[in-house]
C-alpha cells in the first residue's frame, strides 16, 4: 500500500502572480501574465511576448548571501530558490539546522542552464580571460544548480536529484517525490522546477514557428488554448515548489494539510506509432493516464477536474482525444477541463509545477478557473467533449479530484492525481 503523500507548503514565482495570494487572485480573475518584450521585437522574432515574472532581483538577497546573489541574478536558478523557500516557510518548517536533515530530499528539475552566462564564458574564454569569469561561472551552467542552491540552503540530507524530462520535468519532479516518501525512503521531499527562457533559448523555439505570431499588439489574448484561433504558444519563465511529507510525519508536526497525492505515473511513447521527438505517440499518452488511475485507486468518474498540458498548438485537439478515449467519456460526461497556459504562455519545465500549485488552489478553495481568450471553440475539441465543459469564466464548485498532466519533447509523459486530504 505505501505511505500517505501530503502536500503542507507551496510557493510559486509566475507570470501573472508572485507568491501565493497574487498568484490565486490571478487565476480566480482570469489575469493573464504575458506582456510584449521590445527586445524580441529588436531581435526581429515572428513572436514578441513572453509570459515574464515581475521578479525583483534584489528581494532575491532576502534569502540568500550577497556574494552568491550576484553569481544568480537573471536565471532559473533565482526563481527555483524563492519558490523552493517559500514553499517551505508555507510548510510551517524551521529554516537553519546544525545537521543535515536526514529525512528530507528533493526533486527539482529544470531543461537548460543559462545560455546568456555560457555567451559570456565563452567570449572571455576567446578573449584568454578565462581567470576573469569567477567562481560560480560552474554552479550557474550546471543543471543541478538550483537543487544544489535549495538543498544547501535548507541542509537536506536525504535524496538530492535534478531531473530534466522537457515539459513533463515539474509533474515528473512531484511524482519522483511522491514515490520516495510512499515506499519509506524519505519523510519529506522539496519538488517542483524552473524555467529562464532566456533570448536565445526563446530564438530557438521562434526559429521552429510554433509560437504564436498574430497577436504581438495584443499581448493578453495571444495565448489561446483550444481555440481556432491558436497560433502556437507563448513562451513562459518562473517556478513553483510544493513540500511533500509522510502523512503521519506531517500530523506528528501539526503541520497544515492542502491536500493528497494520490499518485500517478510517467512514461514515454518510444518516439514509435506516430511519436516522435516533438509529437506524443497517443497510445504512451493513454497508458500514462490509464496507469496513473490505476495507481492512485480512482476511476474516471471520480475525477472532477483535468488540468491540461494544452499549450495552443494543433496538439490539443489530439490530448482532448486521448483523454476522452483514456477515460472513456464525450460530450457532457467529460470532466470539466481548464489550461493554465491561457492566462502565462508555457513555462516548459516549470510548467508542471506552477499548473500543480494551481490545480491544488483550485481544491482548496473550491474553484475551477478560466480559460481566457476561448471566445471560438476549437470544433474539433467541441465535437468530442461538451463546451461547457471548457469554463470561460470562474465556476465556483467543490473539486474533489484534479488530474494533472503535461507531455514533453522526447515523446515523455507525466500525469498526477491530485485529491482533496480526507
Amino acid at each position: 500500500m505505501g505511505k500517505r503523500v501530503v502536500v503542507t507548503g507551496m510557493g510559486i514565482v509566475s507570470p501573472n502572480g508572485i507568491g501565493i495570494p497574487a498568484f490565486l487572485h490571478a487565476i480566480q480573475n482570469g489575469i493573464s501574465g504575458i506582456k510584449f518584450m521590445p527586445r524580441y521585437q529588436e531581435l526581429n522574432f515572428s513572436c514578441q511576448l513572453a509570459g515574464m515574472p515581475a521578479f525583483d532581483w534584489e528581494s532575491l538577497k532576502n534569502y540568500i548571501s550577497e556574494v552568491t546573489f550576484h553569481g544568480l541574478k537573471g536565471t532559473n536558478i533565482g526563481y527555483g530558490v524563492v519558490a523552493a523557500l517559500d514553499a517551505w516557510a508555507d510548510s510551517g518548517a524551521d529554516y537553519d539546522t546544525d545537521a543535515p536533515r536526514w529525512e528530507t530530499g528533493c526533486v527539482f528539475g529544470n531543461s537548460i542552464a543559462d545560455t546568456e552566462a555560457m555567451k559570456n564564458v565563452i567570449a572571455k574564454v576567446d578573449n584568454k580571460e578565462a581567470k576573469k569569469l569567477g567562481s560560480r561561472v560552474v554552479e550557474q551552467a550546471m543543471n543541478s544548480g538550483v537543487t544544489s542552491y535549495i538543498s544547501g540552503r535548507l541542509g537536506l540530507g536525504n535524496k538530492i536529484v535534478t531531473n530534466s524530462s522537457a515539459c513533463a520535468t515539474g509533474t515528473q519532479a512531484i511524482l519522483m517525490g511522491y514515490e520516495y516518501i510512499k515506499d519509506g525512503y524519505a519523510k519529506r521531499m522539496v519538488v517542483g522546477s524552473s524555467e529562464h527562457v532566456d533570448t536565445y533559448v526563446y530564438g530557438a523555439f521562434d526559429s521552429m514557428r510554433v509560437l504564436s505570431r498574430k497577436f504581438n499588439d495584443r499581448p493578453e489574448r495571444a495565448s489561446r488554448p483550444m481555440s481556432l484561433t491558436a497560433g502556437g504558444f507563448v513562451p513562459g519563465s518562473g517556478a513553483a515548489a510544493l513540500i511533500l511529507e509522510d502523512l503521519d510525519f506531517a500530523l506528528a508536526r501539526g503541520a497544515r494539510i492542502y491536500a493528497e497525492v494520490l499518485g500517478g505515473s510517467s512514461n514515454s511513447g518510444g518516439q514509435r506509432q506516430g511519436g516522435t521527438m516533438t509529437a506524443a505517440n497517443s497510445v504512451g499518452v493513454i497508458r500514462c493516464i490509464d496507469e496513473a488511475l490505476t495507481n492512485s485507486g480512482i476511476t474516471p468518474q471520480q475525477i472532477d477536474l483535468i488540468s491540461g498540458h494544452l499549450t495552443a498548438t494543433n496538439a490539443d485537439r489530439q490530448e482532448i482525444q486521448n483523454w476522452s478515449q483514456a477515460l472513456n467519456k464525450s460530450g457532457n460526461d467529460f470532466p470539466l477541463t481548464n489550461s493554465l497556459k491561457s492566462m502565462i504562455g508555457h513555462c516548459l519545465s516549470a510548467a508542471g509545477s506552477i499548473e500543480t500549485v494551481a490545480s491544488i488552489l483550485q481544491i482548496v478553495h473550491g474553484f475551477v478557473h478560466p480559460n481566457i481568450n476561448l471566445e471560438d471553440p476549437n470544433p474539433e475539441v467541441t465535437n468530442l467533449i461538451g463546451l461547457d465543459r471548457l469554463p470561460v469564466k470562474m465556476i465556483k464548485k467543490e473539486v474533489n479530484i484534479v488530474a494533472k498532466a503535461n507531455f514533453g519533447f522526447g515523446d515523455v509523459n507525466s500525469c498526477l492525481i491530485l485529491s482533496k486530504y480526507n
